[in-house]
């Protein structure tokens, strides 16, 4: 376990240190390719001087360096074509580490934590939250349990009282005159007659009452 905690970092350093390198080179790579083209390009203008002072044979030998110019040109593109898949490959390992190392810091830390937690410890955990839980409703219970006079006190009787009074409470709203409504007020457009009032109807009793009131004056 040591050598794998001491041996992360300089692994890591490796990597690091190798993709540095890989750089500087590739950078050392693109100066020499600036530069041979710039030697081509000069070769070509001599090539066109010597061919325009009818120096054939001058004008051959600039062209000749100008291809060999050119094909070391190439063979830096190859050289820099290779470094670039080695530095993409060095980085692509490097991130897999990196990712395997995390997962493995997370299996470790999962495992030390399913040490630390006993299945026995959580299953006593368990039942002493619910006897106190059944012990805390037990003490409301005894709480809210009525005592002294209150005690006494028959449900049955009091909801029978309960009933009694609902009753008489019904019987008494039963009794209770109906009580009308007043009369709504008509309003009369002016230039328009009043329409004549409705004979009043009477009842049998008022009618019997009338009637009596009549023969009582004779």
């Amino acid at each position: 376990m040591f050598n794998r905690l001491f041996g992360k970092p300089k692994q890591e350093t490796n990597a690091l240190t190798t993709l540095d390198k890989l750089n500087e080179t590739l950078e050392m790579l693109e100066k020499k390719e600036k530069v041979l083209v710039k030697k081509a390009a000069a070769e070509v203008e001599k090539a066109r001087e010597f061919t325009r002072a009818r120096n054939k044979r001058a004008a051959i030998q600039c062209l000749k360096r100008k291809r060999l110019y050119e094909q070391q040109i190439e063979q830096l593109g190859n050289f820099q074509l290779r470094i670039h898949d080695q530095m993409i490959m060095l980085e692509g390992a490097k991130a897999t580490t990196e990712t395997v190392d995390a997962l493995r810091t997370g299996a470790a830390a999962m495992k030390a934590m399913q040490k630390a937690t006993n299945i026995d410890d959580v299953d006593m955990t368990m039942d002493e939250i619910n006897e106190q839980t059944e012990n805390m409703k037990q003490i409301q219970e005894a709480l809210s349990t009525p005592i002294g006079a209150a005690a006494d006190f028959d449900e049955d009787e009091l909801e029978a009282e309960l009933e009694e009074l609902e009753g008489a409470e019904l019987e008494e709203q039963l009794l209770q005159p109906a009580t009308t409504a007043p009369a709504a007020t008509v309003q009369v457009p002016a230039g328009r007659q009043p329409a004549r009032p409705l004979p009043q109807r009477h009842t049998a009793e008022e009618d019997e009452l009338a009637a009596l009131q009549a023969e009582m004056a004779l």
